[in-house]
């Protein structure tokens, strides 16, 4: 097995070797003059099984194509196969035409990985699942849902808390989590009268006197957390927090976080957190390698991933 990551979270990537006990190869990424992307993978990969640690992060397409290049060079080098693993898949939340005339971006992007020679994908909390089949490769979508349940036990406590979903669509999401923790459930039904802008406008469920807990799959902006937690509060919770897979943390969104009744936000390390986000007592991070690692290696060794989940 062979590992390599690109510039878009080196500290996860060395997370996740650690966890496998095996260095990460050794591989040069580097900018041309005009800013051209150029890969070389300086360790022989011919007949390796190769991963590739890479998200499509902010500058997501600075990233992408770092991911699509180093794959083009593995599968020129005759690696066996070409997993690409990318914690934080970007241009998701394009997943479907939302009006005449637009792209669905996130079809666009899996075909691109798929014909720069990726041969599996591996991704954590998709923005939507169905996104798994715009991918013309096997690919594994994996939760941290596990991970989230653990701090929340150990942290809140499971019998003193209540699972809120910021909207609509991440019921399913928030209701699994409820379901581990045997806790109820809350929903926040809002209307966005145009793009990065959450109005609320109604709370699903009873949640005075309770310490409540949004969850979603990824936090950019952070209006729809802050307004979600605002009108928790006047609905009579003790206090609000937030879990979410991947902090985008886009602009001002620590700031935002910082100046909402929020108690803190948690994280997991699918995006590597910038200066704000890392020196920020609002915002905690929660690793996610041991997650991802044994993925991989379930992976190399042809055995089940869903039976992580059971």
């Amino acid at each position: 097995m062979k590992l390599i990551t690109g510039n878009a979270n080196p500290n996860l990537a060395a997370d996740i070797a650690k966890y496998l006990d095996i260095p990460l190869t050794d591989t040069e990424f580097r900018r041309f003059a005009d800013n051209e992307i150029f890969v070389r993978i300086n360790e022989n990969v011919r007949g390796e099984d190769v991963f590739v640690i890479q998200s499509t992060s902010y500058p997501a397409n600075d990233h992408l194509m770092e991911l699509l290049i180093a794959m083009d060079a593995l599968k020129r080098a005759s690696a066996k196969r070409i997993t690409a693993v990318i914690p934080y898949f970007g241009y998701a939340r394009q997943d479907r035409k939302t009006d005449g005339r637009t792209p669905i971006s996130a079809k666009l992007v899996a075909n691109l990985v798929a014909t720069s020679g990726a041969d599996r994908v591996l991704t954590m909390d998709l923005h939507a699942g169905q996104i798994q089949g715009f991918f013309d490769v096997p690919t594994d979508n994996l939760i941290a849902t596990p991970v989230m349940e653990r701090d929340i036990r150990e942290n809140y406590g499971a019998d003193k808390v209540m699972i809120v979903s910021p909207d609509v669509g991440g019921v399913v999401r928030a209701r699994a989590l409820a379901k581990r923790l045997d806790c109820d459930l809350a929903i926040v039904d809002k209307r966005r009268p145009k793009a990065g802008v959450a109005e609320v406008m109604n709370i699903i469920g009873d949640v005075q006197d309770r310490a409540c807990i949004l969850y979603d799959d990824m936090c950019d902006s952070g209006g729809t957390l802050c307004n979600a937690a605002a009108a928790l509060m006047e609905q009579g919770a003790k206090s609000v927090s937030a879990y979410v897979t991947h902090g985008v943390l886009s602009g001002s969104a620590v700031e935002r976080i910082e100046k909402s009744v929020l108690k803190e936000i948690v994280i997991a390390d699918t995006i590597a957190p910038d200066s704000n986000a890392a020196k920020s007592k609002a915002v905690r991070v929660l690793s996610v390698a041991h997650v991802i690692g044994e993925a991989i290696r379930r992976i190399a060794n042809d055995e089940s991933i869903s039976k992580m989940f059971d």
